[in-house]
C-alpha cells in the first residue's frame, strides 16, 4: 500500500447523532428566563397546550399598539458539552400586523435571536447590557407562516419551525436572547443540541463517536479485531462539524491470516475448523489441503495429518505429502566386476514430482563380517539419481554385495519411519582372474614406460586380455589401455610426472579385480639443481616425521579412549555422539538443600536476556501461570521455538522459589529423551522458565487424537525413548514421583521427552481435580502410583517402574483413562487384591508381559529401567515377536470391574456404543447398513465392515474386539447373575 492515494469523499455514512443540551418541550414548571424591560408589553411565561395537547410552557408578547418596542428574553447557562457549533430549534408564531386592528406603524414580522458566551453563569438582570454588543448576532427570523387575529377570537394558524447554528463556541457555556422590536408573537418552544459524529466501521477501521471540533481535525481508528494495519500511515477520518464523516477511499486495516471479510468489511470472521486463510487482506477462507487439518478456528495454516509433511519451500496452499514407497523390481546385470542395476518406479510417489533415488552397499566377504563398501564407482552417481539405473564398477571376486535402492522425495527426511528400500544380492564370480598385484617396470624414458607383470592363471579358460587403468598424480582423471600381453607401452607421459598404475585381467568369465596401485615415474626429475634435490630431501623427512607424530597421538587417543569404554557403563551409549556420561560421575542435587534457593538457580540454570524472548500465543496453563508459545533469538545463533512458563502475578516469595524450583531441576538434566532447559528470567516480570518447545504437546492426548494411527513398532520406539530417559533420572538418583503419559511431551519427529519435575503438588485440600488424591500430607495420583507409595510414601526408582508400567498401558490403549471410570478408592482395593490392568486392544503378548512385571507387588522384583530398556530394544530388533497378541484383549477380567466395563445393556442405541468406543464417525453408516440392534451388531464380520464403510484395519479391529467383549459379557452374565 505504500505510495497508495487517498481521496476523501463527502458521503454520510451513518445519520449523525444528536446530543440535547435544553429543549423546553419537556419543562412543566417555570423557565426561570430573564426578561427586559420591566414594564407592560414585555416578554411573558405562560402555560398552554401543544399541538398534540401538552401541556407545555411558552412565551409570549405582543406590543404592537406602542412605538419603539425594545422587549428581551434570555435563557438560562447552557453548558456546551465540548460543542464548537449549537443547532437551535425554534418553534413559534407570528400574527400578521395587517389582521390587528387599529395597530401602529412599529408593528413587525420578525424577531432577532443573539447568544453570549461565558466560563460561568454570570448575567444578571443588568449584566450583560440589553444592547446588540456585547451579544453576537445569530439571525433575523421571518415567520414563513403568518397567523391572523380577529376580533374576540384567539390567533390560529401553522407553526413555524426553524433551525439556527450558534457558534463558534469556545467557553464553558452560553445564553441564547430572543430581541422582539414590535411583533405579536408566541415562542412555543426552544431545543438546543448539537451533532456528534457516530460510531462506525469503515472497511476494518474503527471510528468512535466524535463531536465535531472548530477545525475540521483527522480522527484517530483502529483496525477491529482480529485485523492488521498494512502500512505506516495514519489510520484517521475527519468529523464534520453536521456529525457527518468524511469517508476515504482507502483503508490501511485488513483482515488477518486465518479469517475474512465479513459484514460489508465491517468484521473479520474467523476461518472455521476445516479452512484456513494464508495471507491478510482480500479473499476468503479455503478448505484445508488434501491430507491437511485445522482442528480450531482462525488458523492460517492447516497442519498435516500424522504420516504426512511439508517441506519447507512447499506453500501452505499445497496439500501435504508423504515419502514415496520402496522401488520394485530391482534386476542385476553382473559382468565380471562391473554391475548394472536397475529397478521399476514406485507404486506410490507420495503426490509429490520430485522423487530421486539413494543407492547403499554391503559387502560381504567369505568367512568375514559384513562392512559398508568401499572403491566402488558409481555412474553417474550413488545418490539423487534420476533415471532408474546405475553402473557399479570396481566388485571385487569372492565377494558378495548387497545393494539398496531407496526412493526419496522432498519431505523424506521428515518422516521418522521412511518407507525401507528394497535389496538385491550379488556374488561375484569366483572364476574371474585374480587382481594383477606384481607390477614392475622393465623401462622408462622422458615420456614414456614399459611395464610388466607375472602372467596370470584363471580358475577356469584362459585370459583373454588385460585392462590398464593409468593417471597422472594430482592431474586429471584415469586413462585406460587395452593389451593381449603381460605388458604394456605407455607413451605420451610428461616427464618427471608419478602415475598411479593398476592392471587387471579378463578371461571368460569376465574382468578380475584390479589390483594395488603401483606409483611410477618418468624421467627427467634428476636433471633439477641440487638446490631442488634438498628441498625435497627435507620436505619428505619432515613429512615423514609429521606422519611418525600423528600415529603416536592417535596410538594415545584410542588408548585412552579404549579404556574409558571399560570403565564406562554400556547401556548409556543408546546415541554414539549425542549423550555420554560415565557411570556415577553425575548425582542429582535438591535445590531445597540450598540454604539460598536462588543460588540453586544460579547454579543450573543459564539467565536469558528478557528482549531475546517474544511471546507469540497462549497454548495453556500450568500451577503458577500461563504456558505459552515463543520465539528465542539469542545473538549469533538460530532462531528458535521454545515454550514458556510464566509466574502469574501477586505471588509470594516462597511461591517464587517453587517455581524457579523446577528449572534447577531440570537444569541438572542433558538427555534426548527429558526436556531440555534453554534457561530462566528472574530479573523481570513475569519470571519465566524457557524449555524447548514440542510441537505435538501431552502424549495422552496426542494419542487420543491419533487413535490407531501407530503401529505397535511405532508405539514399542516410543516407550523405548521414555525408558531410556527414566533410566538417566533413575543413575542420576533422581525420582520422579508422578510419571503418566499426561507428563510426557512429544515433538514434530515423535520423540518422547519426560517432562514436569515439580516435587510438590500446590492443590487446595478442597481440589475436585481426580488425578491427584490426598494421602499423608500431601496429593499423589493414585492410578500411577505404587502401592507402597500410596500407603507409606516411599517413593522410589521402583515405585517410578510401576507408573511406567501404566504409561505403557496408556500408549498401546491410545490414551485411554486408567482403570477406566473407577474411583480412586476402588483402584486402591482392586490392587490390594491383586488385580492387575488386562492387555489394550491388539497388545503384543510380551508388552503385556513387561507391565505385569512392573507392577509387581514387591518392588525388588520390579525390573530396573536399563532392563525394560534392553527388553524393548529385544522387541524392536525382533519385530516379529510384537505379532503374538494377548487373548482377550479390551477390558478387564476381574469381578470388581467387570461391572464397569461398556455391556450392551449400557447404551440405549448403537450409536451410543458406538460414541462410547470412539467409533462414532460410522454411526450413519451401521444406521444406513441396517445394523440398528446390538443383536444384530453382535454377528459383524470383517466382510460387513468393509461393506459398511469401515477401511481401516485398525478401526476393524477395536470394533470387532468390542463385539467379542459384549458376546463374553453376555454369556457371562447368564451364568453369574451376581455380576
Amino acid at each position: 500500500m505504500e505510495g497508495a492515494w487517498l481521496l476523501y469523499v463527502w458521503i454520510p455514512l451513518a445519520l449523525a447523532v444528536e446530543e440535547s443540551l435544553m429543549n423546553t418541550k419537556l419543562e412543566t414548571a417555570d423557565l426561570q428566563w430573564t426578561t427586559y424591560p420591566p414594564v407592560d408589553g414585555q416578554w411573558e411565561e405562560l402555560s398552554g397546550l401543544d399541538e398534540e395537547q401538552n401541556s407545555v410552557r411558552t412565551f409570549e408578547v405582543c406590543g404592537v399598539r406602542f412605538p419603539k418596542q425594545n422587549n428581551w428574553l434570555r435563557t438560562t447557562f447552557v453548558p456546551r458539552s465540548g460543542a464548537t457549533h449549537v443547532y437551535a430549534e425554534l418553534r413559534f408564531t407570528v400574527v400578521e400586523c395587517f389582521s390587528i386592528p387599529h395597530v401602529t406603524r412599529s408593528c413587525k414580522e420578525t424577531f432577532n435571536v443573539f447568544f453570549y458566551e461565558a466560563d460561568s453563569d454570570q448575567a444578571t438582570s443588568t449584566f450583560p447590557p440589553w444592547m446588540e454588543n456585547p451579544y453576537v448576532k445569530v439571525d433575523t427570523v421571518a415567520a414563513e407562516h403568518l397567523t391572523r387575529k380577529r376580533v374576540g377570537m384567539e390567533a390560529s394558524g401553522k407553526v413555524n419551525v426553524k433551525t439556527l447554528k450558534i457558534g463558534p463556541l469556545s467557553k464553558a457555556g452560553f445564553y441564547v436572547a430572543f430581541q422582539d422590536q414590535g411583533a405579536c408573537m408566541a415562542l412555543l418552544s426552544v431545543r438546543l443540541f448539537y451533532k456528534k459524529c457516530p460510531t462506525v466501521t469503515v472497511n476494518f477501521t474503527l471510528f468512535q463517536e466524535t463531536v465535531p471540533k472548530e477545525l475540521v481535525m483527522p480522527v484517530a481508528g483502529q483496525c477491529v479485531a482480529n485485523a492488521v494495519k498494512i502500512s505506516s500511515r495514519p489510520l484517521s477520518m475527519y468529523c464534520r462539524e453536521d456529525g457527518q464523516w468524511a469517508e476515504q477511499t482507502v483503508t490501511d486495516c485488513a483482515c488477518a491470516p486465518g479469517y475474512e471479510p465479513a459484514e460489508e468489511n465491517t468484521r473479520c470472521r474467523a476461518c472455521v475448523a476445516g479452512m484456513f486463510k494464508p495471507s491478510q487482506g482480500e479473499g476468503s477462507c479455503q478448505p484445508c489441503p488434501s491430507f491437511s487439518v485445522s482442528s480450531s478456528p482462525g488458523l492460517s495454516e492447516c497442519l498435516c495429518r500424522v504420516g504426512f509433511y511439508r517441506s519447507e519451500k512447499d506453500p501452505v496452499t499445497k496439500p501435504c505429502t508423504r515419502p514415496p514407497s520402496a522401488p520394485r523390481s530391482i534386476v542385476a546385470k553382473l559382468n565380471g566386476s562391473v554391475a548394472v542395476l536397475e529397478w521399476s518406479e514406485p507404486l506410490e510417489n507420495g503426490g509429490r514430482d520430485d522423487v530421486a533415488f539413494h543407492v547403499t552397499c554391503s559387502e560381504c566377504p567369505e568367512q568375514q563380517p559384513c562392512r559398508l563398501c568401499t572403491r566402488l564407482l558409481y555412474a553417474p552417481r550413488a545418490r539423487g539419481l534420476v533415471d532408474r539405473t546405475v553402473t557399479v564398477e570396481g566388485l571385487q571376486p569372492y565377494i558378495t554385495y548387497s545393494f539398496q535402492i531407496q526412493a526419496v522425495n522432498g519431505v523424506s527426511d521428515m518422516s521418522h519411519n521412511p518407507p525401507q528400500s528394497e535389496s538385491i544380492n550379488i556374488t561375484t564370480n569366483k572364476d574371474v582372474p585374480q587382481p594383477v598385484s606384481k607390477i614392475e617396470q622393465t623401462s622408462v624414458s622422458i615420456n614414456g614406460m614399459i611395464l610388466g607383470w607375472p602372467p596370470v592363471q584363471p580358475p577356469t579358460g584362459n585370459i583373454l586380455d588385460y585392462e590398464v587403468k593409468y593417471y597422472e598424480k594430482g592431474v586429471g582423471g584415469p586413462m585406460f589401455v587395452k593389451t593381449s600381453e603381460n605388458r604394456v607401452i605407455l607413451n605420451g607421459l610428461r616427464r618427471g610426472a608419478m602415475y598411479g598404475v593398476q592392471v587387471r585381467a579378463r578371461s571368460e568369465a569376465g574382468y578380475g579385480g584390479f589390483g594395488p596401485e603401483k606409483a611410477f615415474q618418468t624421467q627427467g626429475a634428476e636433471s633439477g639443481s641440487s638446490t631442488e634435490k634438498l628441498a625435497l630431501i627435507v620436505g619428505t623427512a619432515a613429512l615423514g616425521g609429521l606422519l611418525v607424530l600423528a600415529v603416536v597421538v592417535v596410538a594415545i587417543v584410542c588408548l585412552r579412549r579404549q579404556s574409558s569404554s571399560r570403565t564406562r557403563e554400556a547401556e548409556y551409549s543408546d546415541k554414539p555422539g549425542q549423550y555420554l556420561i560415565g557411570h556415577g560421575t553425575k548425582v542429582y542435587i535438591d535445590p531445597f538443600t540450598y540454604e539460598d534457593p536462588n543460588e540453586a538457580v544460579r547454579e543450573f540454570a543459564k539467565e536469558i536476556d528478557v528482549s531475546y524472548v517474544k511471546i507469540e500465543e497462549v497454548i495453556g496453563a500450568g500451577e503458577f501461570g500461563e504456558v505459552c508459545r515463543g520465539l528465542l533469538k539469542v545473538p549469533g545463533k538460530k532462531e528458535v521455538y521454545v515454550a514458556i512458563k510464566t509466574l502469574k502475578g501477586g505471588y509470594t516469595e516462597k511461591q517464587r522459589r517453587e517455581f524457579l524450583s523446577e528449572a534447577s531441576i531440570m537444569g541438572q538434566f542433558e538427555h534426548p529423551n527429558i526436556i531440555r532447559l534453554d534457561g530462566v528470567i528472574t530479573n523481570s516480570v513475569p519470571v519465566m522458565i524457557i524449555t524447548e518447545f514440542m510441537e505435538n504437546g501431552a502424549l495422552d492426548s496426542f494419542l487420543r487424537l491419533n487413535d490407531s494411527q501407530f503401529t505397535p513398532i511405532q508405539l514399542v520406539g516410543m516407550l523405548r525413548g521414555i525408558a531410556s530417559g527414566m533410566r538417566y533420572l533413575s543413575d542420576m538418583s533422581y525420582v520422579h514421583r508422578d510419571l503418566a503419559a499426561r507428563n510426557i511431551l512429544v515433538n514434530s519427529n515423535l520423540v518422547c521427552k519426560v517432562s514436569d519435575f515439580g516435587l510438590s503438588r500446590f492443590l487446595e485440600e478442597n481440589s475436585s481435580d481426580p488425578t491427584y488424591t490426598s494421602s499423608l500430607g500431601g496429593k499423589i495420583p493414585i492410578r500411577w502410583t505404587a502401592p507402597e507409595a500410596i500407603a507409606f510414601r516411599k517413593f522410589t526408582s521402583a515405585s517410578d517402574v510401576w507408573s511406567y508400567g501404566i504409561v505403557m498401558w496408556e500408549v498401546m490403549s491410545f490414551g485411554e483413562r486408567p482403570y477406566w471410570d473407577m474411583s480412586n478408592q476402588d483402584v486402591i482395593n482392586a490392587i490390594e487384591q491383586d488385580y492387575r490392568l488386562p492387555p489394550p486392544t491388539e497388545c503384543p503378548t510380551s508388552l503385556h508381559q513387561l507391565m505385569l512385571d512392573c507392577w509387581q507387588k514387591d518392588r525388588n522384583a520390579r525390573p530396573r529401567f536399563a532392563q525394560i530398556v534392553n527388553s524393548l530394544d529385544k522387541l524392536i530388533r525382533n519385530p516379529a515377536s510384537l505379532k503374538i497378541v494377548s487373548r482377550g484383549n479390551g477390558g478387564p477380567s476381574h469381578p470388581l470391574l467387570d461391572q464397569r466395563l461398556p455391556h450392551c445393556s449400557s447404551f440405549a442405541s448403537v450409536g451410543d456404543w458406538l460414541r462410547a468406543i470412539k467409533m462414532g464417525r460410522y454411526e450413519e453408516s451401521f444406521a444406513s447398513a441396517g445394523f440398528s440392534s446390538f443383536e444384530l451388531v453382535s454377528q459383524l464380520t470383517t466382510e460387513d465392515l468393509l461393506r459398511i464403510g469401515v477401511t481401516l484395519a485398525g478401526h476393524q479391529k477395536k470394533i470387532l474386539s468390542s463385539i467379542q467383549n459384549m458376546r463374553v459379557q453376555t454369556k457371562a452374565s447368564s451364568s453369574l447373575g451376581r455380576y
